[in-house]
């Protein structure tokens, strides 16, 4: 198959998976990876790739970022602009054979974030205020670093703090992720780790699978979709640990 058919056809549903329940990151990666992009760029390119889908979701719930009460957002995308501008450098300064070995186990992450966040969004306690920025600004470097599992992250994050309004949790999440991710994506292109020619390509593509995921998202049963991106998260982490 053409590579860049291939890349498009992987970004396009990771678009769309984004857009109904988030997992795109376990198809980019792995189909920059096999088309022979170096891990760390891979990483980067494909992060790149989802930040127009990030942007356009922070659009769709713009409306109820209006409603999440007592929460400084100027601070939290403050947190968010330090912390995944640290997560970028260090993804610079982390070589490629290195990277290689950390991805099956950031992918095995991802994909626990993903199965276990029910659990993790029932359990809420209220966290002090330190505790609970301490933990978005983690989350932050997390993003800038590898964007698998961010938005349960931060979801996670944002209940410390007390809120339970999802919906506007989802609108902070999304303006909070597309924050990190632009910066990060300026330090990439600084650092020189995106391949340009392939990000193009699948930021169109995961645009329309976005565009096509939010037209599709209330005909597909929730539970056979979530299941659905585990067993993909779980099938590329394995083919991973094997493989590397």
């Amino acid at each position: 198959m053409n590579e860049y058919l291939l890349l498009s056809l992987a970004a396009f549903f990771a678009g769309a998976l984004n857009a109904v329940a988030g997992g795109g990151s376990f198809l980019i990666l792995p189909a920059l990876i096999y088309c022979g992009v170096p891990p760390v760029i891979a990483n980067a390119t494909g992060t790149v790739a989802l930040l127009p889908g990030y942007a356009a979701s922070t659009w769709g719930f713009r409306q109820e970022l209006k409603q999440l009460q007592g929460l400084h957002l100027p601070r939290l995308l403050m947190l968010s602009l330090f912390g995944g501008s640290l997560g970028a450098g260090l993804l610079l300064i982390t070589d490629n054979n290195t990277f290689n070995q950390l991805i099956p186990w950031l992918l095995l992450v991802a994909t626990l974030l993903f199965a276990f966040a029910p659990k993790l969004m029932a359990g809420r306690t209220q966290a002090s205020p330190l505790v609970a920025l301490s933990a978005l600004f983690l989350v932050a470097i997390y993003g800038g670093y590898f964007n698998g599992g961010l938005g349960i992250l931060l979801l996670a994050a944002l209940s410390l703090l007390g809120h339970s309004n999802l919906d506007a949790m989802n609108g902070v999440k999304n303006l909070v992720s597309t924050v990190l991710t632009a910066i990060a994506v300026m330090i990439y292109a600084a650092g020189d780790v995106v391949a340009w020619p392939q990000a193009l390509v699948m930021m169109l593509a995961a645009t329309a699978g976005g565009y096509w995921g939010a037209k599709i998202a209330k005909r597909l049963p929730a539970l056979a979709l979530r299941r659905g991106i585990i067993v993909i998260g779980a099938v590329m982490t394995v083919l991973f640990f094997i493989t590397l």
